[in-house]
């Protein structure tokens, strides 16, 4: 099995995450996670972040906007533009 960097799992931690490494990569991707506690951290930090990415478009909300008098949404955008 080929040993791979930390570069190397930083570069192929989004198939990772996604499930999408051929199993010889995901043996040696793990391999080196078994290893590298910076790395675990590191891919632990990134699954959050994503995790918390996705959640920011979850916005149950988001009917708000079509229920605002058309002139009132107009006038909120015109004083965020102006600041």
């Amino acid at each position: 099995m080929t040993l791979l960097t930390c570069r190397e799992v930083a570069a192929l931690l989004g198939d990772y995450v996604e499930r999408d490494l051929p199993s010889a990569q995901r043996a040696a991707f793990e391999a080196h996670l078994a290893g590298c506690d910076r790395c675990v951290t590191y891919m632990r930090r990134y699954e959050q972040a994503v995790r918390l990415g996705k959640r920011a478009f979850d916005c149950e909300d988001a009917s708000i906007e079509a229920s605002l008098p058309p002139s009132l949404l107009c006038a909120v955008l015109t004083a965020l533009r102006r600041s």
